[in-house]
């Protein structure tokens, strides 16, 4: 997988959520406004600090995490 150098990760930024760049935009709301029917365009218009790279890291950071089977502890 590629580097997801724009995906971020701080307790102290939307309580540790996947963020775009330290910011206070999730991955999950990038993620629903495209299945809501927002266009690219229609984000970086909205978001206008966003670039078209951070949408895409977003959706190859979703895609990569739907992948991936989590187990409970103690599960073999």
């Amino acid at each position: 997988m590629r580097d997801l150098d724009r995906i971020t990760f701080n307790h102290a930024v939307m309580g540790g959520k996947p963020c775009i760049r330290g910011m206070r935009v999730t991955v999950g709301t990038i993620v629903g406004l495209l299945a809501s029917g927002q266009t690219v365009e229609d984000i970086l218009s909205d978001y206008p600090y966003l670039e078209k790279e951070d949408i895409c890291q977003a959706l190859a950071y979703s895609a990569w995490r739907a992948g991936e089977i989590e187990l409970p502890l103690g599960a073999a």
